[in-house]
């Protein structure tokens, strides 16, 4: 197992709960990606979760409601295509997991995130402060995603925002909304709150952020269409629970040799 990650690398992902590599995928491999999708939004090429189906701030009341049909995020990006899945089991992703997880066997997940995120200027939405891990269930809460960011990515675009270090504070329940969403309406909340920052990602870099870390996302302010794979990885040891969401589909072991 090769050890791309240093050290210090390593403590700063475990300090932070994440981890951003520059340029990790190649220019070809991004050309692609972004091809395929451009492709599959005129028309959105089904599975499709649309804006209308969060319920989200910002998000269209219902599909019939003007800009109801803006895509959120294309579904089971991993069957898409096979340049999205030589990237979610490549070397440069899998060995690093092997890494931030411990473990010698990855798999990646077929129920959570293996989706292309878009975030469309006019009818985007505002995620609120939330750590993944509130809907998923697994017999630990041991997840990383990777987030590869296919065009420059920052708040005025809907850029992910993070708060370091949110993954090892443990909050009571009353600082939590119904949805579990991280509450800002309490003075509890404004120490973490202060701390968030920007990813602030360009085309080829890649977020790896563990399912504990608060994180939000707000609308897209520019005239350009946002995009990001996003794939979740959890060791081959951290099962899902039966009869769960997380155990609707069977995950994938992942293993760079397999890669074409």
């Amino acid at each position: 197992m090769s050890t791309p990650l240093s050290a210090q690398q390593l403590q700063e992902f475990n300090e932070n709960g994440y981890l951003i590599e520059r340029n990790l995928a190649s220019e070809e491999t991004v050309e692609a990606m972004n091809r395929i999708i451009d492709d599959s939004v005129r028309p959105a090429l089904a599975p499709v979760e649309y804006e209308a189906d969060v319920h989200y701030p910002g998000a269209p009341s219902s599909k019939s409601a003007p800009g109801g049909q803006t895509p959120r995020r294309l579904l089971n990006a991993y069957a898409r295509d096979i340049v999205f899945r030589d990237w979610a089991r490549s070397a440069v992703v899998v060995d690093r997991l092997r890494q931030m997880l411990a473990c010698s066997s990855v798999m990646v997940s077929q129920n959570h995130h293996n989706c292309i995120m878009t975030k469309y200027p006019g009818f985007s939405s505002v995620t609120s402060w939330h750590q993944d891990m509130r809907y998923w269930s697994f017999d630990q809460p041991e997840l990383v995603s990777v987030w590869l960011a296919l065009g420059d990515e920052a708040p005025e675009n809907g850029g992910l925002l993070l708060i370091p270090g949110s993954h090892l504070v443990d909050l009571p329940r009353g600082r939590l909304d119904a949805a579990l969403f991280l509450r800002s309406d309490i003075d509890a909340n404004q120490a973490l709150l202060d701390k968030a920052i920007p990813s602030n990602l360009s085309a080829g870099d890649t977020l790896f952020f563990h399912c504990k870390t608060f994180h939000a996302a707000g609308q897209n302010e520019t005239q350009h269409v946002k995009k990001s794979l996003v794939y979740t990885y959890h060791s081959e040891n951290n099962r899902a629970i039966p009869e769960t969401r997380s155990a609707n589909h069977t995950d994938i072991i992942v293993d760079p040799k397999a890669a074409s």
